[in-house]
C-alpha cells in the first residue's frame, strides 16, 4: 500500500460518519458507599458496550497456525442481482480470490450459493424451510432470523465468537462490539446474528436537473418552498425543456415505495425533538407510517400530484420504468440513495443523460427540505443495520464459517475486494488515490464497491481514511467526481443516526413484516394519489386497517416493552 502522504484533494466535502452510537458506561457510584442494584438499562449496558478488548477470549484446539488439519467445505450466500452484462456471482475474479485465500490460509474451500437480491427474504425463507440454506446467509430480515431462531433453525453464535476470539482478530477487530452484539438479547444473552458494518451510511438524497434550472435561470433550491416552485416551473415550461415530448415531463419523480423515496420531506415533517422512545416506539416501519408529522407530508404529496407536479402512473409501473425515464431525460427532480444517479457506469442515470440529451445535463444533489427548525436532518442508520449474518443449524462447520467472516474483514482483503487489480479496475494517481474504471468480464462487481463479496463491510473501506476520502469520488466513472463530492457532502450534512435501544425482540412483529409493509404501501399510494377532498377519509380508514391488522399490537408491545427496560426515561444516553 502507498506510503505517500495523500492529497485530500475532495476532504473538505466528503466526511464520512464512521463513528458508532451507543449508551456510554454507567459512571460509578458518586457518593463512594456500596453500589446500588443494577438497573435492567445498566445490565444492558455491560452486555452492549464492554469494549471488546476486555473480552477475554479463546482459540480453537483444532487449529494450527490458524488451519485446520484437514480440509473443510463451506457454503456462503451471494446475491444474484441480475444485473445485464454483470458476471457471474459464483465465478469470478473475487470468488476466486476468495477461494483461494481462505484454502491457503485455513484449508477451508469455499462454494457460493447464489439467492436473488430483489426476492432474497422469500428465497431464504425457502432455503431455510427446506433445510438447504447455506453455512453462511445473510439477509436484511431480522425477524426471518428470529422466526426460525425461535424453532431452533439457527446457531446462536454468542458462545463461538467469544471462545474462538483470539482466532477471529480482524472480525473483532472491524465490527466491534456495538455491531457483534447488536442484536444480542438482553434476556438470555442469544446471539442469532452479527451485523455487518457500514463504513458510509450516507442514505438518501434529492436531486434536481441542473441543466433544466440553468435553462430557466432558476437557483438550486434550498428550501421546501423553492423546490416547490422549481419543479412547478419544469411543469409550466414543458414546451421549452422538452420540445416534442412534452407531454412525458415528470417535474418530481416518486416511485411506489413512496415512504423510502420521499423520506426526506416525511422526516422534515417530524418533531426535530422526538424522543428517542417515541422515534423507537414507531421505528418498526422503517417508512414511518406511524411517526408523528408523516399523515402532514404525505397531504403534501397529495396536493402536488393533484398539481400535476408528479409522475402518474407511480404506484402501477414496472421497476425499471422510472430509470428509464431519467435516462432519457424526462424526469427533473427526484429522492433516492445518495449516489443512485451515478451507479452502473455507462449505463448510469447522468451517463445516460449526457448522451440522450448533451453534455450539460445532469442531476445534482441539492438541500431543500428543512423541518420547522429550518435544519436539514436525515435519519441514517447506526454503523450497524445493515446486512445480518447468521449461520443456520444446518451448518456443521461453525469454526470455519467464522474464519471466512474473519478473512473477508481483513483490510487488505477488503481493499482488493474493493478495487480489483490495477489496470483492470482501477488506476493510481500521482497521490496514491484509486480512479476507478469500467470493468468486463468476470472482474466486473455486481454491487456498488463489492458489497456482495465483503458482506461484514458496507461502503469504501480502504486501508486509510485519507485514501477512502481521495478514492470515493473516483468510485463512479464516467460520472463527474465532482458531483459524487457533492452528493456525499449533502449526505453527511445533518445526519443523526439510529440509536440501539437494546430491547429484546417484540414477539408481535413476528411474521407481519411482508403483511404489515404491503399495508404501508397501499396507504402511501392511495393517500398520494387520491382526491384531495378524500385524503382524510383514505388515511383514516387505511390507517386503521393497518393497526388493526397487527400495528398497534406493535406499538403496544415496544411501548410495554421501553417502559419495563428504560421506566419514565424518553431519551437514550
Amino acid at each position: 500500500m502507498k506510503n505517500r502522504v495523500l492529497s485530500i484533494i475532495l476532504a473538505g466535502s466528503m466526511i464520512l460518519s464512521l463513528a458508532a452510537c451507543g449508551s456510554e458506561n454507567q459512571p460509578a457510584n458518586p457518593s463512594g458507599g456500596s453500589e446500588p442494584t443494577p438497573t435492567e438499562e445498566q445490565k444492558a449496558s455491560e452486555i452492549f458496550e464492554e469494549p471488546q478488548e476486555n473480552i477475554e477470549g479463546g482459540s480453537s484446539a483444532e487449529l494450527v497456525d490458524g488451519k485446520f488439519a484437514e480440509t473443510r467445505k463451506i457454503t456462503v450466500e451471494i446475491y444474484d442481482r441480475g444485473n445485464d452484462g454483470g458476471s457471474d456471482p459464483t465465478n469470478n475474479m473475487y470468488t476466486e480470490y476468495v477461494k483461494k485465500g481462505m484454502l491457503e490460509d485455513h484449508n477451508v474451500e469455499v462454494e457460493f450459493v447464489k439467492v436473488p437480491r430483489w426476492t432474497e427474504t422469500e428465497e431464504i425463507n425457502n432455503l431455510l424451510a427446506a433445510g438447504t440454506a447455506p453455512d453462511i446467509c445473510l439477509t436484511y430480515s431480522y425477524p426471518t432470523i428470529q422466526t426460525y431462531a425461535d424453532m431452533g433453525g439457527v446457531i446462536d453464535l454468542q458462545d463461538l465468537v467469544v471462545d474462538n476470539k483470539n482466532d477471529l482478530p480482524h472480525l473483532w477487530e472491524w465490527l466491534g462490539t456495538t455491531n457483534m452484539y447488536w442484536d444480542k438479547s438482553v434476556e438470555d444473552g442469544t446471539l442469532w446474528a452479527i451485523e455487518g458494518k457500514r463504513a458510509n451510511n450516507n442514505r438518501i438524497v434529492t436531486y434536481i436537473r441542473k441543466d433544466w434550472l440553468d435553462t430557466l435561470g432558476l437557483k438550486e433550491p434550498t428550501t421546501r418552498e423553492e423546490f416547490y416552485n422549481c419543479i412547478c416551473a419544469f411543469r409550466d415550461n414543458a414546451d421549452q425543456l422538452l420540445g416534442k415530448d412534452a407531454k412525458q415531463m415528470v417535474p418530481f419523480s416518486v416511485s411506489s415505495d413512496v415512504g423510502w423515496r420521499a423520506a426526506l420531506i416525511i422526516e422534515s415533517f417530524m418533531d426535530p425533538d422526538i424522543t428517542d422512545k417515541e422515534f423507537y416506539v414507531n421505528g418498526f416501519d422503517d417508512r414511518k407510517l406511524t411517526q408523528n408529522g408523516t399523515k402532514e407530508a404525505i397531504r403534501l404529496l397529495n396536493q402536488w400530484y393533484n398539481e400535476g407536479l408528479m409522475w402518474n402512473d407511480f404506484a402501477i409501473a414496472e421497476s425499471n420504468t422510472e430509470d428509464d425515464m431519467m435516462k432519457a431525460g424526462y424526469v427533473g427532480a427526484f429522492m433516492h440513495n445518495w449516489d443512485y444517479p451515478f451507479r452502473n457506469g455507462e449505463d448510469s442515470i447522468n451517463a445516460n443523460l449526457q448522451r440522450n440529451v448533451g453534455e450539460d445535463a445532469k442531476f445534482v444533489a441539492i438541500d431543500c427540505f428543512e423541518n420547522s427548525k429550518g435544519e436539514y436532518v436525515k435519519y441514517c442508520d447506526s454503523t450497524a443495520g445493515d446486512r445480518k449474518i447468521f449461520f443456520p443449524t444446518t451448518n456443521d462447520e461453525p469454526l470455519a464459517s467464522l474464519l471466512y467472516l474473519d478473512w473477508i474483514s481483513d483490510p487488505e482483503h477488503i481493499e482488493y475486494l474493493q478495487v480489483g487489480d490495477e489496470g483492470v479496475t482501477h488506476n493510481v494517481t500521482e497521490d496514491g488515490a484509486y480512479t476507478f474504471m469500467a470493468a468486463t468480464g468476470d472482474a466486473i462487481m455486481n454491487s456498488g464497491q463489492n458489497i456482495d463479496m465483503t458482506i461484514t463491510c458496507n461502503g469504501l473501506h480502504l486501508s486509510s481514511e485519507e485514501l477512502t476520502l481521495a478514492s470515493l469520488a473516483n468510485n463512479y466513472p464516467p460520472c463527474d467526481p465532482e458531483d459524487v463530492a457533492k452528493a456525499n457532502e449533502v449526505a453527511c450534512n445533518g445526519k443523526r443516526p439510529t440509536k440501539n435501544a437494546k430491547i429484546t425482540s417484540i414477539e408481535a412483529e413476528t411474521g407481519m413484516g411482508e403483511a404489515l409493509n404491503g399495508k404501508r404501501d397501499v396507504i402511501y399510494d392511495t393517500c398520494m394519489s387520491c382526491k384531495p377532498e378524500e385524503f382524510d377519509a383514505k388515511w383514516e380508514e387505511l390507517m386503521n386497517d393497518y393497526l388493526t391488522s397487527g400495528g398497534q399490537a406493535i406499538i403496544d408491545e415496544r411501548t410495554q416493552k421501553w417502559e419495563a427496560q428504560y421506566g419514565s426515561k424518553d431519551m437514550l444516553d
